[in-house]
C-alpha cells in the first residue's frame, strides 16, 4: 500500500505539469524595418507616398531635385549613340584592306616595289589601329553613359522591400543630407519574438511550429515557424530568445500586439525526436506508465 500511495503521490505531481499549457507572452514586431534615406546630398522634389501606405519592393518613394544629372545623362546618350566616327573608320580600314591585296597581286608580279608594298601594309595596320580606337572609344561612352544614368538614379528613392510606410520624417522642399526620408516596415511575414527560460532550451528547435495568439479583438491562434534560437543563453536572467516567422498574406494583423505562443506538448510531439519533446513528453510519458503500475501493487508485506 505504501508503493502505491507513492505511484498516487507521483502522478498527482506530474498531472498538472503535464495539463497546464505552457503559454508565454510574446510581441509581434514587423519581420523587417528599414530607414530609407538618400545615398547622396540633395532637396527632394516630390513625395509620392505618405503614412499608412502599402508599398511594393522598388516602388519609388521620392526623388531629388536632379537637373543637370538629366542634362549630364543626355550629353552622355548622344555620344554613345553616336556612330560616325566609328563607320568612317570602319571604311577607312576596308579601304587599307583592298589596297593592301593589290599591293601584295602587283608586287608577286614584280610591278611595284617591296618598298611599296611595305607602305600599303603599314597603312593597313594603321587604318586597323584607327579602327580599335574608335570602338574602344564607343565603349567608352557607353559606360559614361552607363554612369549618368546611375547618377541620376541615385535621386530617386525606391522602397527596398514590400510594405507598408510607417513614418514620414521629410517633406518636398526640404534638405536632405544623412537623415532618412521614411521608415518602411515589412508585415508579410510577421516576426515573433519569445524569452524562454534555460530549462526549455532542449525543446526550442529551428524549423519547428508553434501556436500563437494574438492579444487582438476576433483574433484566432495562428501557426507560426521558429526561424531562429539563440545559441547563447543570458547568464544574469537564465533565459534565451526564440524568433518566429508568422504570416500574415491578407495583412489583417498589425505589428506591434503582444500575444501569447503556446509550446505545449502537441507541438514537441508532432515532431517525434526526443530532443524536441523534452521533459512535458517525458512527464505524459511517465502519466501513460503510472496507472499501470498502480494496479499492479505489490503485495504487502
Amino acid at each position: 500500500m505504501n508503493r502505491v500511495r507513492g505511484w498516487g503521490a507521483l502522478v498527482g505531481a506530474l498531472l498538472p505539469a503535464a495539463a497546464v499549457a505552457q503559454a508565454l507572452g510574446c510581441l509581434i514586431e514587423p519581420y523587417r524595418v528599414s530607414e530609407v534615406g538618400s545615398p547622396i546630398v540633395g532637396v527632394i522634389e516630390s513625395a509620392a507616398v505618405e503614412r499608412g501606405d502599402l508599398v511594393r519592393a522598388g516602388q519609388v518613394l521620392a526623388t531629388l531635385r536632379a537637373d543637370v544629372e538629366r542634362q549630364s545623362l543626355a550629353v552622355a546618350q548622344s555620344k554613345a549613340d553616336a556612330v560616325g566616327e566609328l563607320r568612317a573608320a570602319e571604311a577607312n580600314a576596308e579601304l587599307a584592306r583592298q589596297k593592301l591585296a593589290r599591293a601584295k597581286d602587283l608586287a608577286d608580279q614584280k610591278f611595284i616595289s617591296s618598298q611599296a608594298l611595305e607602305q600599303a601594309r603599314a597603312e593597313a595596320m594603321v587604318a586597323e589601329n584607327r579602327l580599335e580606337q574608335a570602338r574602344e572609344q564607343r565603349d567608352v561612352y557607353a559606360r559614361e553613359h552607363s554612369l549618368a544614368a546611375a547618377q541620376l538614379g541615385q535621386r530617386t528613392i525606391r522602397s527596398p522591400f514590400s510594405g507598408v510606410i510607417a513614418e514620414r520624417y521629410m517633406s518636398a522642399g526640404e534638405h536632405i543630407d544623412d537623415k532618412p526620408i521614411y521608415r518602411v516596415a515589412m508585415i508579410n511575414p510577421l516576426r515573433v519574438e519569445v524569452v524562454l527560460p534555460a530549462s526549455a532550451y532542449a525543446s526550442a528547435r529551428q524549423g519547428m511550429s508553434v501556436t500563437v495568439l494574438p492579444e487582438f479583438p476576433g483574433a484566432t491562434p495562428r501557426q507560426a515557424k521558429v526561424t531562429l534560437v539563440d545559441r547563447v543563453i543570458d547568464g544574469a536572467s537564465n533565459t534565451f530568445r526564440v524568433r518566429m516567422e508568422l504570416p500574415n498574406p491578407d495583412l489583417s494583423l498589425p505589428a506591434g500586439l503582444r500575444c501569447k505562443v503556446d509550446l505545449g506538448a502537441p507541438t514537441g510531439a508532432s515532431r517525434g525526436t526526443p530532443a524536441a519533446t523534452g521533459r512535458r513528453d517525458g512527464s505524459a510519458l511517465q502519466l501513460k506508465n503510472a496507472p499501470a503500475l498502480v494496479r499492479q501493487p505489490a503485495p504487502n508485506p
